[in-house]
């Protein structure tokens, strides 16, 4: 069994459950090796303490299950089969006749499965296995970080790759296909999520959607890109100047440079999470921004581009070597434009590695 699965068990023995059933391709991933994208159809990998696990996926993925290492038990089923039959069969094999408690992805598991393992095993209390699984996946190994490194530098290709193609009357949406055509011929299949390419006031919209805006002299463009590399994510915003700019501008970009690098300055083991969200907050605050800056400092990134932990002001925890987030501060003016820096971060034994490396400071491309 992998170190991931062992670690997993032991907490399910720890907590007294008598198995666990894991369904967000993300987790299965983690502790399987395997991904697979399941649409409505059902995804299980099911942990019984002292038993060997079983992973459930729809029968045209079965070989895929192989390849990717898993040696254990699979369930494949056709689209005309139930799998909670297999289920409940399998489980009853591994000794679980009447189980009375059971982990389950809580926050995510339809209420129509979980009606599901009730008429097949009785009364059942459910428990939140998100608790064991976020402190797991919240360390990040040696091979791990050097995939985020990898996918981080493709991130920053993209970015380069979006600045080099901007010229008068380019339309986002032109950029945004010129980025992500590039990185496919690198072999990226998927972005971490919807390519922002954002021009003039445009970019005043945190989370604005591209579309046939022209580019024109004076306009900040904003980019937001990450790739999916072997399971991991990256995550990076640059925001540059096309043509010459106004005073104004320059100051809320200087400014949010100067947020992300209070945040950065004290990312370290033992630093409370909320202070790095503050330190950037009251930079943005003192300069007068505080009300455009909507949002939290960052988030946490690996298998999935937003995962925990949520680096927001309230957060009392503590960073702690082998973590992975993101400091991305941002002012965003209505109708004028707006400015958002973002890296991902690694915290070292003594201090941070910015994964992402495209240059930070002001560019303005003529």
């Amino acid at each position: 069994m992998n170190k991931r699965l062992s670690n997993f068990t032991e907490w399910l023995i720890e907590n007294n459950q008598d198995f666990a059933y894991i369904h967000s391709p993300s987790n299965v991933f983690y502790l399987s090796n395997f991904h697979c994208e399941p649409h409505e159809r059902l995804l299980g990998l099911f942990v019984v303490p002292n038993q060997e696990p079983f992973l459930v996926c729809p029968g045209m993925e079965v070989s895929q299950a192989r390849d990717a290492g898993w040696t254990y038990g699979i369930i494949g089923y056709s689209d005309s089969e139930q799998p909670f039959d297999f289920i409940e069969e399998a489980l009853k094999a591994r000794g679980v006749q009447s189980p009375e408690r059971a982990a389950i992805e809580k926050a995510t598991l339809s209420y129509e499965r979980v009606e599901h393992l009730k008429e097949r095993f009785g009364k059942l209390e459910f428990h939140a296995a998100e608790t064991a699984l976020n402190e797991l996946r919240l360390i990040k190994d040696d091979s791990e970080v050097e995939v985020l490194r990898e996918a981080a530098a493709l991130a920053d290709f993209g970015v380069e790759t979006g600045v080099s193609v901007l010229r008068d009357g380019i339309t986002e949406m032109e950029v945004l296909a010129t980025i992500e055509f590039e990185l496919k011929k690198k072999g990226i299949r998927e972005m971490s999520f919807s390519t922002m390419v954002l021009f003039g006031e445009n970019s005043g919209a945190p989370h604005g959607n591209p579309g046939q805006r022209k580019l024109k002299k004076g306009d900040l463009v904003l980019f937001d890109l990450g790739v999916v590399l072997n399971g991991y994510c990256s995550d990076i915003t640059r925001t540059v100047a096309f043509g010459d700019i106004n005073e104004k501008q320059k100051e809320i970009y200087e400014t949010v440079l100067k947020a992300q690098t209070a945040s950065l300055d004290i990312s370290r083991p033992g630093t409370r999470l909320g202070d790095i969200d503050l330190a950037a907050r009251n930079v943005i605050s003192d300069a007068g921004y505080g009300e455009f800056f909507p949002h939290r400092i960052g988030h946490g990134i690996g298998i999935e581009v937003h995962e925990y932990p949520s680096m927001s002001e309230k957060n009392d925890n503590q960073l702690q070597e082998g973590m992975t987030y993101t400091i991305e501060p941002g002012i965003y003016l209505p109708e004028v434009g707006g400015v958002r820096i973002e890296d991902d971060v690694f915290v070292t034994e003594d201090g941070y590695e910015t994964l992402t490396k495209y240059p930070k400071e002001l560019q303005i491309i003529k």
